[in-house]
């Protein structure tokens, strides 16, 4: 019971506030609260996904199969270092071709254990789980070999044992690897240690128990070797025996110097730490991992993840979970590779912004103006001005990013004139590409002109555009009317000049924005404007501006057609403003729609799980509309419709039933 207490307490959040002003001001010095290094660290434990019932009940149709092998060796316990003769089992996936290349992974043992006990263990359980895997495209086909580290294959008592875990890192480089990746088809060209090192990226390595100590042997002494480190239920005993739970933060420290002292870098490697809730060992693991989690200068979601069974033991049932949780990521199968995780909600802010694959633009995708926005996290991101931000959209952002790193940003600038206006060095846009030759809109997120706020109120708009179909940049500007105008227009302009290359229609183009954004979206859909800021009349004018939640109230036969949204709570600008200058726009013949959500505060974005959830594919609608065509084509597989049915609170906050008090279903007030 302690230790469930503590996982929860440790697992706790801080709740996040929320601030407001109006969307023109501009203003600073705002308060925030800042996280223990305790709580941050706490933040990024997973807990690991259960194993499909049939995967562990039933065979899969597509079978593997296990050999056994034996190689030669030696004692390395023994200054002579005699010969000996060991046994290896290996799993050899369904279809197992020689001509083909595959990853591989080494599962060590724990105390008393022998080379059979991977696949013999719950009667061969390791190995249908494996073959499920495989067999449904949880990960790329591999190969699994379960050596021992003991010289007669036997259990041992435990000083004898230890003696043999600490040396085993040389038997595995020196004689282990190249018997098994000569004799089975690897990435390993030659089992060399030049070979070795060459193919490190589809190699791994883990072992259970006194097997996870003999996995941080191998990271302490040979992480050259493998990319995957998977420690289960065990700790590094550099310091001391038990180091991990008894001296953690001096363990952590050691570890960390051995990542930084090595030669691939601290992205050139992964320990995937586990530990059930409820194991025997549960503080080894725990408390040096925590420690570990703390010191982010070296460890970070890219190189160092802590996982946690709930209600797991000391036993093979949460081996074969862990096994089961990390291969995915260590090999994901073809499909995976495409939609890759390389960030989660526990991943700290500034790794994704220091990500190495994004250079010197990783920078612009979180606000450059630092004291508008608090969260260590990108769970616990937090916007001044915003409300419903939702932390899987975040993610889901980043992970997108992340993918099309190569292509995703685009520079609005030249070098020159960066370097006469540095200030210009925090723009470009980020293209989130849709279907070739298809229409492109450019999303520009509000801020009070004194940030840009992206993450919520432009990033997720362009996902869901691009979803279906339509191309669509967000822009990072220079805040401030006239800059920020500056950069629209210059973004108009490069897209229109580049688009051919691009891959996406040059007419038909729509502007959106909330709040400030909104504002840059209406003035340049106005023709007038669009032309003397750009000094250039080749260019069409937007078909259509799509604003949420802003205070203009600027019109203009130029104007283009204009969607609008705001919610009934909105304290910064009122919906009843842009209520009457849309009215104001149709006295002008100008089409336009109009759409206000009951109870919604001020920047609600996309507005998932609230009233105004799907209030997108109604603005594409309109946006269509204006250029002749229809919303068939659109791809996005979600079902953003809203129904009559839905019930929500006061507050726009959807509910599963009828509630005590006033409810709102199908757009009117229902007491119960």
């Amino acid at each position: 019971m302690k230790k469930q207490l503590l996982t929860i307490a440790m697992m706790a959040c801080s709740a996040i506030g929320f601030a407001a002003c109006s969307d023109g001001d501009d203003s600073s010095g705002l308060a925030r609260t800042e996280s223990t290094d305790e709580e941050t660290a706490a933040q990024m434990i997973q807990m690991t996904r259960s194993i499909p019932t049939r995967y562990l009940q039933s065979e899969a149709t597509e079978q593997g199969q296990v050999v056994r092998m034996e190689y030669a060796s030696r004692d390395y316990t023994l200054s002579s270092h005699p010969s000996t003769t060991k046994p290896a089992y290996v799993y050899l996936p369904y279809g197992y071709d020689e001509t083909q290349r595959y990853n591989i992974i080494y599962l060590m043992h724990g105390w008393t254990g022998t080379a059979e006990e991977t696949f013999e263990a719950l009667g061969s359980r390791q190995k249908r789980v494996l073959d499920w895997m495989i067999q449904q495209g949880e990960c790329r086909p591999v190969i699994v070999v379960s050596p021992t580290w003991d010289k007669d294959n036997a259990a041992k008592d435990w000083t004898e044992s230890c003696a043999e875990i600490a040396v085993f890192w040389q038997e595995y480089e020196n004689d282990l690897i190249p018997a098994v990746e000569s004799r089975y088809s690897t990435y390993a060209e030659t089992t060399d240690r030049a070979g070795i090192l060459a193919s490190r990226d589809h190699r791994a390595f883990g072992g259970f128990s006194l097997g996870s100590i003999t996995t941080w042997y191998v990271y302490e002494h040979a992480l050259d070797v493998q990319r995957y480190l998977l420690p289960m239920s065990g700790d590094s005993w550099h310091v001391e025996t038990f180091g991990g739970e008894y001296e953690p933060e001096l363990t952590a420290q050691f570890l960390a110097t051995v990542a930084r002292n090595s030669s691939f870098g601290l992205d050139g490697f992964h320990v995937w730490h586990a530990v059930g809730t409820q194991d025997a060992r549960f503080y080894q693991t725990h408390n040096q991992a925590m420690a570990c989690l703390a010191l982010s200068d070296t460890f970070n979601s890219r190189n160092y993840t802590y996982h946690q069974r709930e209600g797991g033991l000391h036993d093979y049932n949460s081996v074969i979970e862990f096994v089961y949780n990390a291969l995915p990521q260590f090999f994901p199968s073809e499909q995976q590779d495409m939609n890759q995780t390389y960030y989660i909600r526990q991943t700290r802010i500034g790794d994704v912004m220091n990500d190495a694959v994004f250079g010197s633009y990783g920078r612009l995708i979180f606000p450059v103006d630092e004291g508008y926005w608090s969260g260590t996290t990108l769970e616990d991101l937090d916007l001044v001005w915003y409300n419903y931000i939702d932390p899987d959209k975040t993610v889901e952002v980043c992970n997108y990013l992340r993918a099309h790193a190569s292509d995703c940003f685009i520079d609005i600038y030249t070098e020159a004139e960066k370097q006469a206006d540095p200030e210009k060095r925090n723009t470009g846009l980020f293209f989130f590409r849709g279907n070739a030759g298809q229409p492109f809109a450019i999303c520009n997120a509000g801020g009070g002109m004194a940030y840009v706020g992206a993450m919520h109120d432009s990033f997720p708009h362009a996902l869901e555009l691009s979803k279906q179909g339509y191309n669509a940049f967000a822009l990072i500007y220079r805040p401030g009317w006239t800059t920020a105008t500056e950069d629209l227009a210059r973004a108009i302009a490069y897209v229109h000049d580049h688009a051919e290359e691009l891959g996406v229609r040059a007419d038909g183009y729509s502007l959106w924005g909330g709040s400030a954004g909104a504002r840059m979206a209406a003035a340049l859909g106005n023709l007038s404007n669009l032309r003397y800021l750009t000094g250039r009349t080749d260019m069409p004018q937007a078909a259509a501006v799509v604003m949420q939640y802003t205070g203009y109230t600027t019109v203009s036969a130029d104007d283009a057609p204009t969607y609008a949204n705001c919610g009934t709570n909105d304290g910064i600008a009122s919906w009843r403003t842009m209520q009457s200058r849309l009215e104001n726009l149709s006295a002008l013949g100008i089409p336009t729609e109009f759409h206000s959500y009951q109870g919604l505060p001020h920047g609600f974005g996309l507005g998932t799980g609230t009233v105004a959830e799907g209030w997108l594919t109604d603005a594409v609608r309109f946006w269509l509309s204006q250029i002749g065509e229809t919303p068939s084509a659109i791809l996005s597989t979600r079902a953003d419709k809203r129904q009559d049915s839905t019930i929500y609170s006061l507050d726009g906050t959807r509910r599963n039933t009828l509630q005590k008090g006033i409810n709102i279903v199908g757009g009117r007030k229902v007491l119960k």
